[in-house]
C-alpha cells in the first residue's frame, strides 16, 4: 500500500484529473454516447498518469538535487524501476482503451502522449519546451469529437483554443521551478523568457484563445449566448488581470492562479460551443 501510494503521487494526480476532466466534459458537450465517455475519460486518466509517472522518474535525480520533498521517487518512497513500469502499464492501458474509440481516437491520442513524453524526455531543456503542450493540448478537443460515433476532428478554432491552453500551462507552471530548474541545467522557453515576459505571453495566449472560441463557431448559427458571453468576458477578465499584474510586479501565486482560472473558463467556454466542436 505505501508503494501504491507513493506512486500514486508521483502521477501529477492534481493535473491529471484537470486534463481528464476537460475531456470528459467535452465528450458531455459533443452529445457521446455514455459507454464512449466513460472510455474516453479512462483513456484520457491513464494516459495522463503515464507522463507523470514518466517526468517523476526522470526527473528523480534532480529532484534528490534540489531537496523535493513533495517527491516520492526523490524521498526514496518507491523506486525508479517501479514508476516506470507503472508508467508503461499506464500508457498501454490509455492506448488500448484509445483503440476501443476508433484508429482516429488512438492516432490523436498516440500523438497526444507521444508529444507530451517527448517533453519529459528532453524538450523541456530547449527553447522548444512549449510545443508539447501546444501539441497536446491542441489535440484534446479532437479527442472528444474523434470518439464519436461518426469520428471527425475538432474544428480548428478548437486547436487554436486548446494550444492557447497549453501555452498558458507550460509558460505559468514552471514559474515557481525557475530557480530550481537554473540550478540543474533546465532551460526551457520560460527559462529563457523570464517570469514576466513569461506571464504577460500566457495572458494573450488565453485572450487570443478566448477570442478563437467566440468567432469561430459563429459562421451560420448566429449570435453567441448570454452563457457564451459571460464565459468570454470572464475568461478575458481573468487573463487581463493577469497581465496586468505581471507588468507591475514580479509575477507571483496570484499571477499563476488568474492564468490557471482563465485556463478553466476558456474550456468551459470551449464545451459551451457543443457540436460546434466538430470540424
Amino acid at each position: 500500500m505505501n508503494l501504491a501510494g507513493a506512486l500514486a503521487r508521483s502521477t501529477h494526480p492534481g493535473p491529471s484529473l484537470v486534463v481528464t476532466a476537460i475531456a470528459v466534459t467535452l465528450g458531455v458537450a459533443t452529445a457521446l454516447e455514455p459507454w464512449r465517455i466513460v472510455v474516453l475519460g479512462a483513456a484520457v486518466l491513464l494516459g495522463q498518469l503515464s507522463v507523470g509517472l514518466s517526468n517523476d522518474a526522470l526527473d528523480a535525480g534532480r529532484d534528490r538535487e534540489t531537496g523535493r520533498t513533495d517527491k516520492p521517487l526523490a524521498l526514496g518512497e518507491a523506486s525508479v524501476r517501479a514508476a516506470w513500469i507503472a508508467a508503461v502499464v499506464t500508457v498501454a492501458g490509455a492506448l488500448l482503451l484509445s483503440a476501443l474509440l476508433g484508429v482516429g481516437m488512438l492516432g490523436a491520442h498516440a500523438v497526444a502522449l507521444a508529444s507530451a513524453w517527448s517533453y519529459n524526455t528532453g524538450l523541456k531543456s530547449t527553447p522548444f519546451s512549449v510545443l508539447p503542450f501546444m501539441v497536446s493540448f491542441g489535440l484534446l478537443p479532437s479527442l472528444a469529437t474523434l470518439a464519436a460515433d461518426i469520428p471527425r476532428p475538432a474544428a480548428a478554432w478548437a486547436w487554436i483554443a486548446g494550444a492557447a491552453i497549453g501555452v498558458a500551462v507550460h509558460l505559468t507552471n514552471v514559474l515557481p521551478d525557475l530557480d530550481d530548474d537554473a540550478r540543474t541545467g533546465v532551460r526551457g522557453l520560460p527559462h529563457r523568457l523570464r517570469r514576466t515576459p513569461s506571464a504577460v505571453i500566457a495572458a494573450l495566449a488565453l485572450v487570443g484563445g478566448a477570442i478563437a472560441v467566440l468567432a469561430g463557431p459563429r459562421a451560420g448559427i448566429g449570435t453567441p449566448g448570454p452563457l457564451t458571453w459571460t464565459a468570454f468576458a470572464l475568461a478575458v477578465a481573468l487573463a487581463a488581470g493577469a497581465l496586468v499584474l505581471s507588468l507591475l510586479r514580479p509575477p507571483g501565486r496570484w499571477v499563476f492562479r488568474l492564468v490557471m482560472l482563465a485556463a478553466l473558463v476558456l474550456c468551459v467556454q470551449l464545451a459551451l460551443t457543443g457540436q460546434s466542436l466538430v470540424g
